[in-house]
């Protein structure tokens, strides 16, 4: 792979610390491209946010599970391979969650916060940035805002790509102050005994449940503003929403007793909340599954009828706010590159929940391909992340442009291509079809890494 003559190191800035932005500053700078870091907080923060830390986690503190079975879990280590920053800090914050990866969600970012602050090549700025064309225009610009992306910058972006942008709410869990939490009611456990006594559970028998179930579906929830049409993400649907879809859906979703057996009775319970672990001293624990915009004395009102959270206090009450993203295919390339006419022969890359990718990882995963992708366009290289590796798998489904109804989407294998169209795969069993996607996208991650050592190698030189 050529490399271009050593000069001063090419300026790249990026609109954003949140998980996509960090990501794309970090890969970018790893391969010897100056950064600069916009963010808007402390001095404006948006209404989910309330730390100054970068890559702050506002609803759940999972990053979803770790095995290879699992879709995410393969993103997770392609991200790992390639030297993700979020993938390190999260690895070093991480607290006890069964067969998943959850973080101290304070641990983490402050942690992202140090390591980006700390990095020669990156230079951060408080401030907010009202238009996509207020920084340099000689300059190559991904903007990673997030699906809080404040109204100026939103309307910016609305006028140059068209009135497609769309809308959804997002809902987050309450956390509860762990030694309020009455354990002579409630047990510990992990599903199947996956990863011992992770999770704390609340056991309702039938009586329990129906008269639960009741006060939920007619609980009183805030108002939408601004919206006369609100949607909901269906990954982060409110509990209360789920809950009128009918009697037993909760019992079949977050409240699903299968695989747990309450030690009183030796049975499995009727249904169970779980609680998950969100700092590392183990004070705080977020009602699993729970998002919610229930007024906050609805929340005490109601979830205080869930056995053992009688008492219960709440550190963080679950709340919901408006989610951004854009109509990317047609408008954005597989390097998450925004296409002409929309670029007005401008360097200009997206990254984020506002391409349309929906969830933590890959949101991150987004930020870390347009980060190398912008990085290597200065340099004068490039890569591509195939449709067979799950990073790859989300750039494709963004950039699309068949897809007619649009909307956010998560890693799942079945957006994963074989690698070739007769891939002996079809043939063998669902397991083992996922375990020999895993294998080939994580031998073409290796690759690319390998591709990537040699501009780190040679850009990390004095």
């Amino acid at each position: 792979m050529p490399v271009p003559e050593r000069l001063d190191p090419p300026r790249l800035n990026i609109i954003g610390a949140g998980l996509a932005g960090c990501e794309a500053a970090w890969q970018g700078a790893s391969l010897g491209v100056r950064v600069g870091l916009f963010e808007m907080k402390p001095d404006r923060m948006t209404p989910a946010h309330r730390q100054e830390y970068f890559a702050e986690l506002v609803c759940s503190n999972s990053f979803r599970a770790a095995s290879l079975e699992n879709a995410v879990g393969l993103l997770k280590e392609e991200m790992q391979l390639l030297d993700s920053l979020v993938m390190r800090c999260a690895m070093a914050a991480r607290v006890p969650a069964g067969g998943a990866l959850a973080v101290d969600r304070d641990a983490f970012s402050m942690m992202i916060t140090r390591m980006i602050r700390e990095h020669p090549l990156i230079f951060t700025h408080s401030k907010e940035i009202f238009r996509m064309d207020e920084l340099s225009e000689d300059v190559p610009l991904i903007i990673a805002t997030g699906p809080l992306t404040a109204d100026a910058l939103s309307h910016d972006i609305a006028d140059r790509l068209g009135s497609e942008q769309l809308h959804f709410f997002d809902a987050a869990a309450p956390v509860l102050y762990a030694d309020s939490i009455d354990m002579s009611t409630a047990f510990r456990a992990s599903r199947y005994g996956k990863g011992g006594d992770d999770y704390i559970n609340c056991p309702m028998d039938r009586e329990q449940y129906l008269a639960f179930y009741q006060e939920l579906i007619k609980a009183e929830a805030v108002e939408f503003r601004g919206f006369e049409h609100a949607s909901v993400f269906e990954g982060c649907m409110p509990v209360e929403s789920m809950a009128v879809r009918g009697v037993d859906t909760l019992r079949f979703g977050p409240m699903k007793p299968v695989g747990l057996q309450d030690p009183k009775t030796g049975k499995e319970p009727h249904a169970v909340v779980q609680l998950r672990q969100d700092d590392h001293a183990a004070t705080l624990y977020n009602i699993v599954g729970f998002q919610t915009h229930l007024l906050k004395r609805e929340q005490q009102r109601v979830f205080r009828m869930i056995p053992g959270l009688q008492k219960a206090e709440f550190a963080r009450y679950g709340a919901m706010h408006r989610n951004t993203y854009i109509q990317s295919p047609g408008r954005l390339d597989a390097s998450y590159r925004l296409m002409e006419p929309y670029a007005r022969g401008k360097t200009i890359y997206f990254a984020g929940q506002l391409t349309g990718v929906e969830g933590y990882v890959e949101s991150t995963a987004s930020g870390l391909a347009a980060g190398i992708h912008a990085a290597l366009g200065m340099l004068g290289g490039s890569i591509e992340f195939m449709p067979h590796t799950a990073i790859g798998a989300l750039a494709r489904y963004i950039s699309d442009s068949s897809i007619r109804d649009f909307q956010p989407m998560n890693i799942n294998y079945g957006i994963i291509q074989p690698m070739h169209p007769s891939d002996p795969r079809a043939r063998k069993a669902k397991k083992d079809r996922k375990m020999q996607t895993a294998e080939n996208s994580l031998n073409t991650i290796r690759d690319i890494r390998d591709k990537l050592v040699h501009y780190k190698k040679y850009n990390s030189s004095e």
